[in-house]
């Protein structure tokens, strides 16, 4: 079972993987690190300090990579995975606590600005719901990264037991922040 764990930057979803991978040791694909490491980009835009992506390259090393393994559950890792998994868990943060996490990453003002403006917008809650078949939704602001890996084992376990409806503290659409918009 393939599971995206999307969001704008700086929700905490490499943070909550990492420790999910060693908690329940599922597999992580950390798909950022993949698409730089593989080479599996078109370009390198330097001005926004980012690589486009070649999504045709990245669909095909990912079947490669997952060929056989519909039996476990693998967490895609990525603020694109919602592009390639049907089933995906986006984390959310308030802008204010998400512009403090991005300044202590050494992000410029500009890039700060775009990605708050993002999360404010539910910019990739809305591309997950035109992509995928299920869309979960996490606010993470003030959790711990346990509690978030709490919320994500909750969601996992319940699809995987067929027990979706019991969900509905995780239906996407609660959170809004467009008052928060700069």
């Amino acid at each position: 079972m393939l599971i995206g764990l999307t969001g704008t930057p700086g929700t905490g979803k490499t943070s909550v993987s990492k420790f999910l991978e060693r908690k329940r040791h599922w597999k992580i694909i950390h798909l950022n690190e993949m698409i730089k490491e593989e080479h599996l980009y078109t370009e390198i835009d330097v001005e926004r300090d980012a690589v486009i992506a070649d999504m045709e390259l990245v669909r095909k090393r990912l079947e490669e990579i997952i060929g056989g393994k519909e039996n476990e559950v693998i967490v895609l890792e990525s603020h694109l995975a919602h592009y390639i998994a049907d089933i995906v868990i986006v984390l959310r943060v308030c802008p204010p606590e998400l512009e403090r996490r991005l300044k202590a990453r050494g992000y410029s003002e500009e890039k700060i600005r775009e990605n708050i403006e993002a999360e404010a917008l539910d910019v990739i809650l809305v591309e997950a719901f035109e992509w995928c078949e299920k869309v979960f939704e996490i606010n993470t602001t003030g959790k711990s990264i346990e509690e978030t890996g709490q919320d994500i084992e909750k969601i996992v376990d319940h699809i995987l037991n067929g027990n979706e409806e019991e969900l509905s503290e995780y239906k996407p659409g609660s959170i809004d922040w467009i008052d928060l918009v700069p």
